[in-house]
């Protein structure tokens, strides 16, 4: 299974999300990428990881959406509209790989409503690594 998680900057929500599933499905082929690239991975993302035991499989540097060969990916998680809509603009084809997640960007938010979204995130993570075996 190969999946691809997609955010705005590739900074909190999709390197968090792509860290846990390595983390519960190892033998998955599991990346991430942003639309656009301004800032390094969060400190907070470390964090949030080093308490869920998978620090070590966090990328080390936020990845553009354009590396990406989307064709490639069986499931395209979305984590708003707007990077369905983006990833559709690049993509028209990969339409029915996509599923959109509806997380708020946390950017900006503070501690602990950053970490209630990483615990949505990781329940959502969770349901996908159950979805198969």
């Amino acid at each position: 299974m190969k999946i691809l998680f997609v955010c705005s900057g590739n900074v909190y929500r999709s390197p968090l999300a792509e860290a846990l599933l390595k983390k519960l499905r190892p033998n998955w082929t599991v990346d991430s990428a942003g639309m656009r690239l301004v800032l390094p991975i969060a400190d907070e993302v470390r964090a949030f990881l080093k308490e869920e035991g998978a620090e070590n499989l966090l990328k080390k540097h936020p990845e553009s959406l354009m590396e990406k060969n989307l064709a490639d990916y069986d499931i395209i998680v979305a984590m708003e509209p707007i990077h369905r809509d983006y990833i559709l603009s690049l993509c028209p084809q990969c339409k029915d790989k996509i599923v959109v997640w509806n997380i708020p960007d946390p950017y900006l938010m503070n501690k602990r409503a950053m970490w209630k979204i990483f615990q949505k995130i990781k329940a959502k993570v969770t349901e996908l690594a159950n979805l198969s075996p």
